[in-house]
């Protein structure tokens, strides 16, 4: 977990805003590691989030490889579509946060507002990918807690 990762999810929380993951997981497509892994990832990361008082509110995982055609690997709307389904969720009025050029994608590809967070592979991702990025993210932030900062002023 990312330091700050929690309380910013907590503030979320708090906003009564859903929280929801949607992660490409392509290492069990290619057999790097088994959907075992992932579900115990997943569980790891909501014990660590209870502990520091946040929660999210649902986990959404693509185990394809990038040369399979499903319709659920960002960024593609599959796994949008049945979070928005499940949890009666606007996804024109949603924020998509990320690291990579998938996930900023995946917000433009919703109609929905995207966030660059340069923690993870994003600092990699804004210095030396996006000038060559069709669309740029709605917003750019230093990390999580500058993200959720941006989307509590900006909600519609």
């Amino acid at each position: 977990m990312l330091p700050g990762a929690a309380a910013a999810i907590a503030k979320l929380n708090a906003a009564d805003d859903p929280v929801i993951v949607v992660s490409n997981q392509s290492g069990v497509g290619r057999g790097y590691f088994p959907e075992s892994v992932v579900t115990e990832v997943n569980q790891l990361m909501h014990r660590e989030l209870e502990k520091a008082g946040a929660r999210l509110t649902a986990v959404y995982y693509c185990p394809h490889g990038s040369a399979d055609t499903c319709g659920c690997r960002k960024p593609k709307l599959g796994m949008v579509r049945r979070a928005a389904e499940e949890h009666s969720i606007d996804i024109e009025r949603s924020f998509f946060v990320g690291d990579r050029r998938s996930d900023i994608e995946l917000g433009h590809n919703a109609g929905g507002k995207s966030i660059l967070v340069r923690t993870g592979y994003g600092e990699g991702e804004f210095t030396w990918q996006m000038a060559k990025w069709p669309k740029a993210p709605d917003f750019v932030a230093i990390d999580l807690a500058a993200a959720v900062d941006w989307i509590l002023r900006n909600k519609r």
